[in-house]
Parts: structure tokens; sequence; C-alpha cells
């Protein structure tokens, strides 16, 4: 990542008075997000803003909180006077950093069983993850209804869309996946774990390859070159 990935520039924009933030990370970004900064995507910009309707209390006080929470990763934060602050806050694990989890253990996973294992927890029926998105999905949907505009109506019906027709294909591909591979117990073919031991300060003990096996030698070893016998013992 490079170094001006990192920088961030917060403060009003001296045209039209919103609060802005511009530059930073995918990490930074979600942040601003998190703290309330709606994405914007223009033809040749990209930047984030502060929602419209707020008063200036309020829109000082989700600033000053961003700040603090882009300089707790370490972001480098150019901003307003009225936005400095030499506040921190607890960085905590994000819902969507947990399921990225799952992407991990199915990465560096050697068999069918640990990958069935990581899938499990996106497709169990009860409280997988995908079966908590329907009920997100389910529930926005029902907010939308009879939220007071002529298209929110539309909205939830998209919302129920999305839910029986996207999403239920994806859960069901998935699920049948999952239970294909936990009926198969195999190792991949591609992927060996190394297991050498080693010294309490080397490298880890085991890890996975994921470059295909060492050719199999066909052809015979070549026998060793032939020794003198050795010299009778003295007595």
């Amino acid at each position: 990542m490079a170094l001006a990935d990192r920088i961030v520039t917060l403060g009003r924009d001296a045209h039209s008075g919103e609060v802005l933030a511009r530059g930073g990370d995918p990490e930074a970004h979600s942040i601003l997000q998190r703290t309330g900064f709606v994405p914007i995507a223009r033809r040749h910009d990209t930047y984030h803003r502060l929602p419209t309707g707020l008063d200036e209390a309020e829109e000082k006080r989700l600033a000053t909180r961003a700040v603090a929470r882009l300089r707790t990763v370490r972001c480098h934060v150019d901003c307003d006077p009225d936005f400095d602050t030499q506040l921190s806050e607890p960085h905590y694990l994000s819902l969507g950093a947990s399921v990225a989890h799952l992407a991990e253990r199915i990465r560096e996973a050697t068999t069918t069983d640990e990958v069935a294992d990581a899938l499990t927890e996106l497709t169990a029926a009860h409280d997988g993850v995908l079966a908590a998105l329907d009920d997100v999905l389910a529930a926005t949907a029902e907010f939308c209804q009879d939220l007071g505009q002529s298209a929110d109506p539309a909205t939830a019906q998209r919302l129920r869309y999305l839910a029986e027709h996207r999403l239920n294909v994806i859960r069901s591909d998935l699920s049948h996946l999952r239970d294909e591979l936990a009926d198969r117990h195999e190792p991949h073919p591609q992927r060996t774990v190394y297991s050498a031991e080693v010294g309490p300060d080397g490298p880890e003990v085991s890890a996975v390859c994921a470059c295909p096996p060492p050719p199999r030698i066909t052809t015979a070893p070549v026998p060793p070159p032939a020794t003198s016998a050795p010299a009778g013992r003295r007595r």
C-alpha cells in the first residue's frame, strides 16, 4: 500500500459548505462510512461527504469522530482546525472482517473437510451468514414498505425479489457444494502441508503451500561411486 493511500484530507468545502473527506485506502473509506459519511463516485472524482440535513454541531461531532477513528489506524489526517482532536477510539473487528476470515480459512485449507467446515458458517440453515442476510433483507423491506414516499413500496418489492431469486440461488448452490465436499474427505492434490520441526525462534511449524507437488522421478537413481575397502584396524 502506497504511503499516499494512508493520507486523508477532511474539511468543509469552501464552495458548497459540505464536509468532505478525500483520499485514503479501503480501510479509511470503511471507517468514514461507519462514521456516517456517504461515498460519492463521479466520473473524474471520488470522495465522501456527510449526509445532508445535519446541523453544524452534528457535522462537527461526526467529522471529529472520523478524525479520531482514522488516526487510530495510523492514517495521516489533514483536517480543519474545527475537526482536529487528540482523542482516539478502539478499533474493533467488524462483522465483515469476521466473515472475510472464512475466505482465509478456505485459502489455507488442504482438505475438502476444512472447506466444508468454513462453508457451513455461511450455509447453516438456522444461524448461518446467508440466513442472517435473508433476515436483514426482509426486515429492510418491511421498513421501506410504508415509509411514506411513492417509490418506497417498489424498493421493498425489489428487496424481497433479491432475497427470493438471487440470495436463495447463492445459498442453494453453496449448500449443495458444502454437502458434496463434506462427503468426499479428500486432500487437495495441489496443496501440501509442511510440518518440519523448527526451533522456538524459527518460522511457522506448519504452512500451506499452494504450489503443485514436485514431479515424480521416473528414472533409476544413479548408484554412488565405489569406495575402497577400509584399511585393517591396527592392533
